[in-house]
């Protein structure tokens, strides 16, 4: 049921945001609108929304800068909207934790089905979390721990911050270990839709988890690249 699940868009642009809040609603979702960054700032303390659809050009503050702020308090899934295609913009938007990216203009099926496959990833996340308990939750590779039943990865004992998306992606790669993945079968898995997903996200992805968590990212010991296929997590011991 989508009953009382609770979706922000930030949005200055009124037609669109009327728009796209009165298709949710009509979804049975509740939908919110703040038409700039600091307004929106103030919704997200009151409302503690559980989806937020992010535009990526506001009249008061970028963006990205504020998915960056809004990231650094909370988990909530984060799809950036953006009236422009370019590559940069998505690797800035993903760069900083947001969860999804769509350009305008986009579908309002499309926008819906991926705010539910999202939401779908929460809770499969935190059902997980409430019903495992098992030693399987917590894997040891090399200097990391990797804590799925916490939600924290550590190395050497110090708290790697990751975003759910990055958790995610990295629990399941380190899950199955030296087991190769496209990058539609990772969206398929981590996103939950690789029909339309844009496999770049992957790319993103990976390099910010390498960043995060690699000693020398451009030789990473963890997270391999195998040439035309995809990505397998393997550790020599």
């Amino acid at each position: 049921m989508n009953q009382h699940r609770k979706i922000l868009i930030i949005e200055d642009e009124q037609d669109i945001a009327r728009i796209i809040k009165d298709y949710l609603i009509k979804n049975g979702y509740e939908a919110t609108i703040a038409n700039n960054g600091q307004d929106a700032l103030h919704v997200i303390d009151i409302l503690n929304p559980e989806f937020i659809i992010l535009d990526i050009m506001l009249p008061d503050i970028d963006g990205v800068e504020l998915c960056r702020q809004i990231r650094e308090k909370n988990n909530v899934p984060i799809l950036i909207l953006s009236a422009r295609g370019s590559d940069t913009d998505k690797v800035l938007g993903l760069g900083f934790g947001a969860d999804d990216y769509m350009t305008k203009p986009f579908s309002l099926s499309e926008l819906l089905a991926r705010i539910k496959s999202n939401l779908r990833r929460v809770d499969s996340m935190l059902n997980m979390v409430v019903k495992q308990a098992d030693n399987e939750d917590i894997l040891h590779i090399g200097k990391i721990t990797i804590d799925k039943q916490g939600y924290k990865v550590t190395k050497e004992e110090k708290d790697i911050s990751l975003s759910a998306k990055e958790l995610e992606l990295l629990f399941f790669l380190s899950k199955h270990k030296n087991q190769v993945f496209s990058k539609s079968q990772l969206l398929d898995a981590v996103w939950g839709y690789s029909t339309y997903g844009d496999e770049s996200t992957i790319t993103v992805y990976i390099r910010r988890i390498r960043e995060k968590l690699e000693d020398d990212p451009s030789n990473p010991l963890y997270i391999k690249t195998v040439w035309g296929i995809g990505y397998k997590f393997s550790f020599d011991e």
